[in-house]
């Protein structure tokens, strides 16, 4: 990107960041924590407006499905979850997990370059660009309204087989109506990145620090990443875990969001499992802002606890 149209952005979202503070009801700014001798800081990419219908499972029996949601104040026409970004700096990188859903997915979303500037961070000084899958609210941020490389001066970062099954022709036609323009989108934005991508498998370690954890499903090759720094591990969750009460209580329902819901679903349960028992610090990407906190045991399930 040249120097204009850099400095162009930069004044634009300023402008945004006096006129519109507020986003649906959502701060801009980010929530930086201290970490194993490092910062970790949950950005904001706003949220996401989507039909209950493509989340809750049509498999379950609907008068149990109806009770729940009733009794937990879920029974409305659409869930509006918080897109949380994470940013690790340790030491000379700074590390950015997922680039949002940039200005092409939805008006309520796209919000990461205006929280990066209330930090005064230049989109150039990321170092690395690691996707958990490549879903738009994940992706489609990585190219800017010029058409251009959002982070010119990053590594982006990949699993091998969630970058195959994006590029493979017979993706789209496997999709839903609905889903099509996930292929169309992901296509088009892996074109910029497809000389200098850099693909890992599950138990990589992707940087120094970050480790490639299994958690396919939501997509086939979704990643999780765990971040080591010093005695402490954070879990940097993406789509694994996605509402503070279904992914918990429900583990056991299978989730319209996800692509594969019976793979979906062993992986939150077995994670569920192995995050209680450890006591690991998570990150979510649509957890309620920030999205961090941990998983605690409950007498039948599972509870999201807020930190």
């Amino acid at each position: 990107m040249n120097t204009t149209r850099r400095e162009f952005l930069k004044c634009s979202v300023k402008c945004a960041a006096v006129t519109a503070p507020i986003i649906c009801g959502r701060s801009v700014a980010g929530t930086t924590t201290e970490f194993g001798g490092t910062e970790l800081t949950v950005l904001t990419d706003g949220n996401l407006s989507i039909p209950s219908r493509l989340i809750l499972p049509s498999s379950i029996d609907e008068a149990e499905k109806a009770t729940f949601l009733k009794n937990n104040e879920l029974d409305q026409e659409f869930f509006q979850p918080d897109c949380n970004i994470t940013l690790w700096r340790n030491k000379d990188r700074l590390v950015l997990f997922d680039v949002g859903a940039g200005t092409n997915f939805m008006p309520s979303a796209g919000k990461l370059l205006e929280d990066l500037e209330s930090l005064n961070i230049d989109p150039s000084d990321i170092t690395d660009v690691v996707f958990t899958h490549a879903h738009p609210d994940h992706l489609w941020g990585l190219v800017d309204d010029f058409d251009e490389l959002a982070f010119p001066e990053a590594a982006f970062f990949m699993h091998e087989q969630e970058w195959d099954y994006w590029r493979a022709d017979s993706t789209f036609d496997a999709l839903s109506d609905e889903r099509k323009s996930f292929a169309v989108g992901a296509k088009n934005r892996f074109a910029y990145i497809e000389d200098q991508v850099n693909l890992f498998r599950y138990g990589d370690e992707v940087l120094p620090g970050v480790e490639a954890v299994d958690s396919h499903g939501h997509t086939p090759g979704h990643t999780s990443f765990a971040l080591h720094a010093g005695s402490s591990s954070t879990l940097v969750l993406g789509d694994a875990l996605t509402h503070p009460v279904l992914s918990f209580q429900m583990a056991h329902w299978p989730s319209g969001s996800d692509q594969d819901p019976d793979a979906g679903r062993t992986t939150r349960l077995a994670l569920l499992d192995r995050l209680a028992g450890d006591k690991m610090q998570i990150v979510g990407y649509h957890l309620p802002h920030p999205g961090i906190g941990r998983v605690e045991r409950t007498a039948s399930a599972y509870r999201f606890a807020a930190t």
